[in-house]
């Protein structure tokens, strides 16, 4: 190019360098935890200045994010819509409940853990965590992107911490 400069690389590098920036969530919020998640996602936190942008349509997200008590009713369509989502799919589990079953872990209908039904690579702990808990989750999880980026293998998830 006369002037200019040429950038050679692989598509699949320049698509693993927009997804490390731009990851857009499907929620799935089921108790208390989602009003700290929807929070998050309100102007005073503005996740967009991370390139977050929350998605309804899990076929266009690549993250998802559980918050609150799964159910053994709610498992199978929280894995269908897991199953919906495009590779490579990140998923965060958010608070006490989603994490272990938090206090209704001893109840015979809790799912005890979501990581039991979808593999989670990042937990938020907390009754429930607040907004800055959330943003401390994705930034780890963006971490993870970066490192599935460079050596093209999923990091370990974090540490699951109630």
């Amino acid at each position: 190019m006369p002037g200019g400069w040429i950038v050679v690389t692989s598509t699949e590098k320049i698509f693993n360098w927009a997804r490390s920036s731009s990851i857009w969530p499907v929620t799935f919020g089921l108790a208390c935890c989602a009003i700290e998640m929807m929070a998050t996602f309100a102007s005073r936190f503005d996740v967009e200045r991370l390139g977050m942008v929350p998605w309804a349509s899990p076929r266009h997200s690549d993250l998802m994010i559980i918050s609150g008590t799964v159910t053994i009713k709610m498992a199978p369509m929280l894995q269908r819509i897991y199953e919906q989502m495009p590779d490579p799919k990140w998923a965060l589990s958010m608070g006490s409940c989603a994490n272990s079953g938090g206090p209704f872990r001893h109840g015979y209908h809790v799912v005890k853990g979501v990581d039991r039904v979808i593999p989670v690579d990042v937990y938020v702990p907390g009754c429930p965590p607040p907004p800055e808990s959330l943003l401390n989750g994705l930034l780890l999880l963006q971490d993870q992107v970066s490192h599935f980026r460079r050596t093209g293998r999923r990091a370990p998830p974090s540490p699951k911490v109630d």
